[in-house]
């Protein structure tokens, strides 16, 4: 479901993209006595607006296969929940819902994991995307 609105997004953004690019240049052709230099601002900016489309098509990825992980992990505890209705026993019910519980603070443990190493990764590539444009 998401595989598909991620798609639509990047052909729309792609598409956008290519169609301010197309406008910029008509007009700077328009414009008379256009520099080398000039031209040289408008391929390093297309490469810096390239590396930035590339870094968030990257981050948004990231953060749906996260959201998914996540999402699945969540119905399998519901799962295992409501087969605690099962047990035979009080102590069967103990011993079970002490599984469930350890299990469940596992998969928060995991998860907030993910979500750090993540957010360290998204921080560092947008430093360098950053520092590159900047240079």
């Amino acid at each position: 479901m998401f595989e598909s609105v991620f798609d639509s997004l990047k052909k729309v953004t792609e598409t956008t993209l290519r169609m301010q690019q197309e406008m910029y240049e008509k007009w700077v052709s328009l414009r008379p006595g256009v520099s080398p230099a000039q031209a040289m601002f408008t391929e390093t900016a297309q490469k810096f607006q390239k590396g930035w489309t590339e870094f968030y098509e990257e981050t948004l990825k990231k953060q749906r296969d996260t959201l998914e992980a996540q999402f699945k992990a969540g119905l399998k505890n519901i799962e295992d929940a409501f087969r605690l209705a099962e047990a035979k026993d009080p102590e069967e019910l103990r011993a079970k819902t002490t599984e469930l519980w350890q299990k469940v603070f596992e998969t928060l443990r995991q998860s907030s994991e993910a979500q750090l190493r993540d957010l360290q990764t998204f921080t560092g590539r947008w430093t360098e995307l950053a520092t590159k444009g900047a240079a």
